[in-house]
């Protein structure tokens, strides 16, 4: 972070009153006089007239993207297409979990390393749901299969929802997040999904969020996911 976006970030003054204290030769960074353009590390020491600046404590942010196909769910920015660089976030986020490439809707983003395993932990049982088009007409006996399990990947799937919309559509709500697990179990019963997307996450609704565009949770949305979390943020 540059010297002047670190001090006005303290609100001890603007940037361009900070570039001035810098020309009077009032900021220091360990010791040594700072310079216009002067970086500021984590762990260094800032002083203005020796006085120590403690530095700003970063805010987390939790954001909610409705993900096109497309896109690839990593932090790997030398992946063209990668989620990081489609966000373009201020702050440096992740995604919490993953949605396949192929796959669109919701996906949840933060700063906050803490919160994600407490998301993704299978054993607490968080929902996400979803809308899955098929190839076929489905039937109620593949509903059924598909709420009670299926067997993929060496193992049988965890009990889901499983509820008819339309002839070639249905709402799937999982409990758990296998490799590709709802392709998978589609096509363990013989069908190939057309379209997939995740609309809620536990409180998280995709609601009518364009896609492509991303938002930062209400502080409503905020409050319930830490309730249902049993959750508190550091910061």
């Amino acid at each position: 972070m540059r010297i002047n976006k670190f001090l006005s970030e303290t609100g001890i003054t603007s940037r361009r009153g900070a570039d001035k204290f810098i020309e009077a030769g009032r900021v220091t960074i360990n010791d040594r006089l700072a310079e216009l353009g002067s970086k500021v590390e984590a762990g260094d020491r800032v002083q203005v007239d020796g006085k120590l600046i403690e530095q700003p404590k970063q805010q987390y942010v939790y954001v909610a993207l409705n993900k096109p196909i497309g896109i690839t769910s990593t932090t790997e920015r030398h992946i063209e297409g990668n989620i990081v660089d489609f966000v373009n976030h201020p702050e440096r986020i992740f995604h919490i979990g993953r949605l396949d490439k192929d796959s669109e809707g919701l996906i949840l983003l933060t700063n906050d390393g803490d919160i994600v395993n407490e998301i993704l932990r299978v054993e607490n049982e968080h929902e996400k749901e979803y809308i899955v088009k098929v190839d076929m007409p489905i039937t109620e006996s593949f509903l059924a299969k598909m709420a009670e399990g299926v067997e993929i990947l060496d193992t049988k799937t965890l009990p889901a929802k499983a509820d008819k919309l339309s002839t070639y559509t249905f709402k799937l709500t999982l409990q758990q997040g296998l490799n590709r697990q709802i392709r998978r179990m589609c096509s363990a019963l013989g069908y190939e999904v057309r379209n997939l997307q995740r609309v809620r996450i536990m409180n998280i609704l995709l609601g009518d969020l364009p896609v492509g565009e991303w938002r930062g949770l209400t502080k409503e949305e905020r409050n319930e996911l830490f309730n249902q979390l049993d959750y508190t943020p550091k910061r």
